[in-house]
């Protein structure tokens, strides 16, 4: 029995911060079923990554809404918002990111809600919280990386500003939504009253730059400078952290002995004895490092330093990653398949609960394809 198994998720959202946080409460065994507007249903059927479609809607659509279920509703009919009331009192969690002010409007703000079931956990999520002239501004990720400082994080000194390869701020956000219902239905639990959780995409972005933001603050106001060599853009850590090209790849140095990893490697850094040069000369020692790992295969540098217990590993592609054997003996793939027989393969969820993998077979439904069972189920009293 999966820990979850028994409570109802109404999901509201769109993009990826909320629908993400409903797939992990799905993992975890909740049932999740998201409220969409018919024909056309959730925005991000439509946001497609490199052009790719599975059954007329976005495979991210897919990646992120697998093993939920879809009932078509119009908010702005009065009958569909009596069906939906009706869900709401007999669902557990309800969570939405439409901007402030909106559920007010339909009735369906918390204090609302809650009249219609006292014990509901209503979770939602903004851009910029509810007060403030941010707060009805569109909360986007690139937007929000822009606007947090992450932006200057990535990339060479010399580059710019660049934003994060992944949609870094709404998935992250979406992690902290999960944390925020589970601690609510805990709360719950205990006084059998209805808990508001609230989260914002620009709280969450700053909360992963914890480590940067109280250096910032603890440390006159310095901002962070990143280097301005190949393979590391770390603004915090000293040489040699980074990734380094050779003959044939690319390798990674984690921290460690300077000196020691130069003398493996075969490379004089005796004039950086002084750990404090590690940090103000580390562009400088990383060319040094380049210049003599690009004369090797990776492989062969790889052998010296795990036996010498350095920490360094191969840079890997994704072609590359999937061909190595713990893919299949870790299970990190799952195949999901939809209504109409079509599969998709995708990553699981990580945790494992009393040594089970979570998976789960069941891709994301079609529009308004569980509204028959859910009137069944829910509605027909």
């Amino acid at each position: 029995m999966k820990p979850l198994e028994g409570l109802v998720v109404l999901e509201f959202c769109q993009f990826l911060a909320g629908p993400s946080a409903g797939l992990k409460l799905a993992d975890l065994g909740a049932r999740v079923i998201k409220i969409e507007r018919p024909v056309k249903g959730e925005a991000c059927r439509q946001l497609s990554i490199k052009d790719l479609f599975v059954d007329e809607s976005s495979l991210l659509f897919h990646t992120i809404n697998r093993n939920k279920e879809s009932f078509a509703a119009d908010l702005k009919n009065p009958d569909d918002l009596i069906l939906i009331k009706k869900l709401i009192a007999k669902a557990d969690i309800m969570t939405h990111n439409f901007r402030p002010g909106v559920m007010e409007k339909i009735g369906l703000d918390f204090s609302e809600t809650l009249s219609i079931n006292p014990k509901i956990i209503y979770g939602t999520i903004t851009g910029y919280g509810t007060i403030g002239p941010w707060a009805k501004k569109p909360g986007q990720d690139l937007l929000l990386q822009s606007l947090s400082g992450l932006s200057w994080l990535s990339g060479r000194k010399s580059q710019g500003p660049i934003p994060f390869g992944l949609a870094v701020a709404d998935l992250m956000c979406g992690n902290h939504f999960v944390q925020g219902i589970l601690a609510a239905l805990l709360k719950r639990a205990k006084t059998g009253k209805g808990v508001l959780v609230e989260v914002s995409l620009l709280e969450s972005v700053l909360d992963v730059q914890f480590e940067a933001i109280t250096s910032f603050l603890n440390d006159g106001g310095q901002l962070p400078e990143r280097g301005d060599v190949k393979g590391s853009a770390h603004a915090f850590l000293s040489a040699p952290y980074g990734i380094y090209k050779t003959e044939d790849g690319y390798i990674s140095l984690a921290m460690g002995d300077l000196l020691f990893i130069g003398n493996t490697l075969g490379v004089a850094l005796q004039k950086y004895a002084d750990k404090q040069l590690w940090f103000e000369k580390r562009d400088e020692i990383r060319v040094l490092l380049s210049e003599q790992l690009s004369t090797q295969k990776s492989d062969y540098w790889l052998s010296l330093l795990q036996k010498e217990g350095i920490w360094s590993g191969k840079v890997l592609n994704y072609e590359e990653l999937d061909n190595q054997s713990f893919v299949n003996e870790l299970e990190l793939k799952q195949t999901v398949q939809n209504s109409a027989g079509k599969k998709i393969i995708t990553t699981r969820s990580p945790i494992q609960l009393d040594g089970k993998i979570l998976t789960s077979i069941k891709a994301a439904p079609k529009v308004g394809e569980d509204n028959v069972k859910i009137h069944e189920q829910f509605l027909n009293e």
